[in-house]
């Protein structure tokens, strides 16, 4: 699951001591593990083995040109959403032919840049964007590949912001409505269609919901084929990964949860999906993010200030939620562990960051061991959508990113100066 562990009282990633990666380059700081990104990649794809298949890994879920470079030598593809993402692609050393453009609104400027580019597939989102599609491949002389995004109206059963598959959601094209929107494509001279794709939310933690989506697109899927000759369907991603007890592996007792989440596994996934997949003769393309990097990253602070007072204790550190936004934006759980092991007796508490925001916080009442001015934590699972959505909120520089492989330290990010904040801006 990931290469997270202690080892010697202290908490390593791989053959790397994090206490010295923390004194190196300070803190805040995001660290990745290599190895466990390889893992995570290969046992997928072993699993996945009985289908023609390609995994698109997510660039949005941690976008690093270091991670991408580290994917494309796997022989991963990859699934965008802005040209800035294809752009990134590409530095990395991938390829636009093995890259599918989602997104419900595509601009023009993206739409050709990706052409140019010899993008796979436009992963389309609406009648409205399949014209323009058209309109502009027409305008430069070229043929566009084309996937409609099916919506199949299945709960994915997770949190409600990350939930895509519904038919209230912005997503996708109704699967009553997809036959005929296929239809309109297929009328449109500078189209081609390459494909069908559908996507139903992230962080599911179960293969009912995989299994539900592709039974009930299999039927149509076999018509479009029948009719278009598509050469690919698209499943999307959404494997979950471990948030709470993410350090099971070697941990102290305490860390241990009733309550904790069990991951879906790669063959619990692939044998929900192979019996209706494998029938339709095609390539199948599978969209994972979180599953690949979630639990490979963390991000280490530093503990500043604990204040206690008559309601609670709180443990003021130097990260904060421009930093790692999931638990403020929807309540995300993140695992927090001290880099040199404890086994002293635990205490809630409430671990803020700086930020002038009540929603700046990691965790409320969490019970941990007690904390002073000077040591350092992780949060674990940091891995996806940790850096991507962070800022310069209340003009904080943006992290480093650290990745290790083995007992090398790579700085594949260098921290921003007070300098960078206000590069490209101008006094009048």
């Amino acid at each position: 699951m990931h290469l997270f562990s202690y080892t010697g009282g202290t908490l390593h990633c791989e053959g790397v001591n994090l206490e010295e990666v923390a004194a190196q380059y300070g803190t805040p700081s995001y660290v990745y593990s290599a190895g466990t990104i390889r893992q995570n990649f290969q046992t997928l794809d072993r699993a996945l083995a009985p289908l023609d298949h390609l995994i698109c890994y997510a660039v949005k879920a941690n976008s690093n040109i270091s991670v991408l470079g580290l994917l494309a030598r796997e022989g991963a593809g990859f699934d965008i959403v802005s040209a800035g993402e294809l752009f990134r692609v590409l530095k990395a050393g991938g390829r636009a032919d093995q890259c599918t453009f989602a997104g419900v609104g595509k601009t023009t400027a993206e739409i050709s840049y990706a052409l140019r580019e010899g993008i796979y597939s436009f992963n389309v989102e609406s009648e409205a964007e399949l014209e323009r599609i058209n309109d502009i491949a027409g305008s430069l002389k070229l043929v566009a590949p084309v996937a409609l995004r099916v919506n199949p109206d299945v709960d994915a059963r997770t949190h409600k912001f990350i939930s895509t598959g519904k038919s209230k959601n912005k997503f996708g094209i109704g699967l009553d409505r997809a036959a005929d929107v296929y239809a309109a494509a297929a009328a449109m001279p500078h189209l081609r269609i390459r494909g069908i794709q559908t996507h139903i939310g992230s962080q599911i933690l179960e293969p009912a919901p995989f299994a539900e989506a592709a039974e009930k697109l299999a039927a149509l899927v076999a018509e479009i084929h029948s009719r278009h000759d598509i050469e690919f369907f698209s499943i999307g991603g959404g494997i979950g990964i471990v948030y709470e007890n993410a350090l099971a592996s070697g941990s102290p007792a305490w860390w241990a949860s009733p309550a904790s989440q069990a991951r879906i596994s790669p063959e619990d996934y692939a044998a929900a999906l192979v019996p209706s997949l494998a029938p339709l003769g095609l390539r199948i393309l599978f969209e994972p993010g979180r599953f690949l990097v979630g639990n490979a990253g963390v991000l280490l602070s530093t503990v500043q200030y604990v204040k206690t007072t008559p309601a609670k204790t709180f443990t003021i550190v130097d990260s904060a939620m421009n930093d790692l936004i999931r638990p403020a934006l929807y309540e995300g759980l993140h695992e927090i562990v001290p880099l040199r092991e404890s086994h002293a007796p635990l205490a809630p508490m409430d671990v803020v960051g700086p930020v002038c925001e009540s929603g700046d916080f990691f965790a409320k009442n969490r019970m941990l061991p007690p904390l002073a001015p000077g040591d350092h934590i992780a949060l674990l699972s940091a891995g996806a959508y940790g850096f991507v959505m962070s800022s310069n909120y209340n003009s904080r520089p943006l992290l480093p990113e650290i990745l290790v492989d083995g007992e090398d330290v790579l700085l594949i990010r260098k921290r921003q100066s007070l300098d960078d904040l206000i590069a490209g801006e101008s006094l009048p």
